[in-house]
C-alpha cells in the first residue's frame, strides 16, 4: 500500500518522533498504547493520523505535540528535544512553536472572537503580526465575526475562531485531534479547506488525527496505525482509497 513520496516533496522535519513507546499500567493490567513507534512530519505538509479505536492515534499525537509523557524513546520539535525540557521550557515550547485545534473548540465564553484568537499570543506578552493577523482572518472568513461571543457562533464558525487562533502565532506546527468531529458536512469541509490552504499558501505543517476517510483526504499523507503500531502510509490519498484500507482492519478484526 505505501507509495513512493512524490518528487519535490518537502524534506525538512518539524517534528519527529523516534522509538516512542508509551505503557500504562503495570504486570497484568499493562495497556502498550505505543511500541517503537518512529515517524517523521515534514515541514509545509499535511499528514493524518488514522486506526481503529485504540490503535494510539491520539496518543501518538498527544506524545509528540507536548501534551503528555511518554515510557521511552525520543520526540523532538525542530532541533528541540521534548524529553530534556523541564516544565516551564516546555510550556513555553508548546505556546511558541506549536498550535493546537480539538474538537471541542476550547473557546473563552466571555471573549470575542478576535480574542480568542489572540489569546496566547496576550498571555504570552506578545504583540500579534498584524498583517499575518488579517491573512488568517481573512482566509477563514471571520473578518465580520470578530466582535461575537462563541455563543452568537455557530459550530462551524467556532472551529474557524479555534483554527484563526493556532494560525495567527506563526507556530512551527498545528496539531488537530478530530478537529471536524463535531461539525456537520459542510462546515467540516470548510475548516479542513482551510487547514489545506494554510499549507499549500502558508507554508504551514499540519498534523491531524481523523477517524473520517473524507478529512483524511485533504492530507498530504496518511499513516495508519494498529496496535499501537505504524503499520503503513499512503501518500495522494483519495476517501475510497482510504476506506478500502480501513475495512482491512475490520475483516482482520484488528481492534484494541
Amino acid at each position: 500500500m505505501t507509495t513512493t513520496p512524490v518528487v519535490g516533496r518537502a524534506t525538512t522535519t518539524a517534528a519527529r518522533a523516534t522509538d516512542l513507546s508509551k505503557i500504562y499500567g503495570q504486570g497484568e493490567t499493562q495497556v502498550v498504547a505505543l511500541d517503537r513507534v518512529s515517524v517523521d512530519f515534514r515541514q509545509a505538509e499535511f499528514t493524518a493520523i488514522m486506526g481503529p479505536s485504540g490503535s494510539g492515534k491520539s496518543t501518538l499525537m498527544h506524545c509528540v505535540a507536548g501534551l503528555d509523557t511518554f515510557s521511552s524513546g525520543s520526540v523532538r520539535i525542530g532541533e528541540t528535544e521534548l524529553g530534556s525540557l523541564k516544565d516551564k521550557q516546555l510550556t513555553k515550547l508548546r505556546r511558541d512553536k506549536i498550535g493546537f485545534i480539538f474538537q471541542a473548540y476550547n473557546l473563552l465564553p466571555t471573549l470575542t472572537a478576535l480574542e480568542n484568537i489572540t489569546l496566547p499570543m496576550d498571555i504570552a506578552g506578545r504583540k500579534p503580526d498584524k498583517q499575518w493577523l488579517e491573512t488568517v482572518i481573512r482566509m477563514v472568513g471571520l473578518k465580520d465575526r470578530l466582535g461575537h461571543r462563541p455563543s452568537q457562533l455557530s459550530g462551524g464558525q467556532q472551529q474557524r475562531v479555534a483554527v484563526a487562533r493556532a494560525l495567527a502565532s506563526k507556530p512551527d506546527i498545528i496539531f488537530g485531534d478530530e478537529p471536524t468531529g463535531n461539525l456537520d458536512s459542510r462546515s467540516g469541509a470548510e475548516v479542513l479547506g482551510f487547514l489545506r490552504n494554510s499549507v499549500r499558501e502558508l507554508g504551514q505543517t499540519v498534523v491531524m488525527v481523523t477517524h473520517d476517510p473524507v478529512a483524511a483526504a485533504y492530507a498530504d499523507r496518511v499513516v495508519f496505525l494498529a496496535d499501537g503500531r505504524i503499520v503503513d502510509e499512503m501518500y495522494r490519498p483519495t476517501s475510497d482509497a482510504v476506506l478500502d484500507f480501513m475495512k482491512q482492519f475490520d475483516a482482520k478484526g484488528r481492534t484494541s
